[in-house]
């Protein structure tokens, strides 16, 4: 295989790791940490991407649509936890019917707002030669967002007195109530922490995908599969897992076509959470 082929070809399987990073580190927040099985999940990133669209559209650059975007997800998953999710703690079967009817609710609120038409926003930046061969450079903006909202994310859980108190009210919230941390806040913050990078997510995507109500749902089965085959780690999992399933399925679609490619993501997440129950980062713990 020639040089220049073989820089594009992991250039690009770069890019596929970090695209499930980005959809799916969120999600580890809301479901790796706090156990919420967040079936609006997609719903989330689609509206990160239309906040960033809204954003170009009122004349915002697009670097400062997508980080104000984000801010507003988080300030609706705020509101979303505070007036349902709270109540439904330990109660899996009802949070997961709650989370479905919200995102069937989001999609059509959407849709009256926007319309059920594709918008898009031109991909930023331009693209630079590999030898032989062109290459996007906003696939580098997507690549060094796939390193940064997991680091960010280890920094805030592991390097503050917030993620410290979060982490505690997730894992042990009789004991953290006890010593007086308040777990209902926490809870609060964790869940709008999460929905803040599910919006960043999608602000990500935003440029890259078509910018439709449904949008979401090419994305949720992709970031769960990745959150629970990584296992009880969220940072480490998340990312391991990413590597390994983006791994697959881009060596399948280059081989093949890109349905078989997802196709074999799936089967592959099977196969590991088979040998694997835990996931991967599930014998650590």
């Amino acid at each position: 295989m020639h040089p220049d082929q073989l820089a594009s070809l992991a250039l690009t399987l770069l890019t596929t790791v970090a695209l499930l990073v980005v959809i799916s580190v969120g999600l580890a927040v809301i479901f790796g940490m706090m156990r919420i099985i967040n079936l609006a999940h997609g719903e989330f990133l689609m509206l990160g991407a239309f906040a960033t669209l809204s954003g170009v559209r009122a004349g915002l650059s697009l670097w400062l649509a997508m980080p104000v975007a984000a801010l507003v997800v988080g300030a609706f998953g705020l509101v979303v936890e505070r007036l349902l999710i709270r109540r439904l703690y330990g109660r899996l079967a009802d949070t997961m019917l709650a989370t479905w009817g919200l995102s069937l609710i989001l999609v059509q609120a959407v849709v009256l707002l926007y319309g059920p038409a594709t918008n898009g926003i031109p991909t930023p930046l331009s693209s630079f030669e590999l030898g032989r061969y062109s290459v996007s450079e906003y696939s580098l903006v997507l690549i060094g967002a796939g390193l940064l909202l997991p680091t960010l994310v280890w920094l805030v859980l592991t390097r503050t007195r917030y993620g410290v108190m979060a982490r505690a009210a997730t894992q042990l919230p009789e004991m953290a109530a006890a010593v007086g941390v308040n777990t209902s806040r926490m809870n609060m913050w964790s869940f709008a922490f999460g929905s803040a990078l599910a919006g960043a997510g999608g602000a990500l995507l935003a440029p890259l995908a078509g910018v439709v109500p449904s949008m979401g749902q090419a994305y949720i089965a992709r970031a769960f599969m990745t959150v629970i085959v990584g296992g009880p780690q969220v940072i480490t999992g998340t990312v391991a897992a990413s590597g390994v399933l983006g791994g697959i399925e881009h060596a399948v679609s280059y081989l093949t076509t890109p349905f078989l490619g997802q196709g074999a993501l799936l089967f592959a997440a099977v196969v590991l959470l088979r040998v694997l129950p835990r996931g991967l980062t599930g014998r650590r713990r």
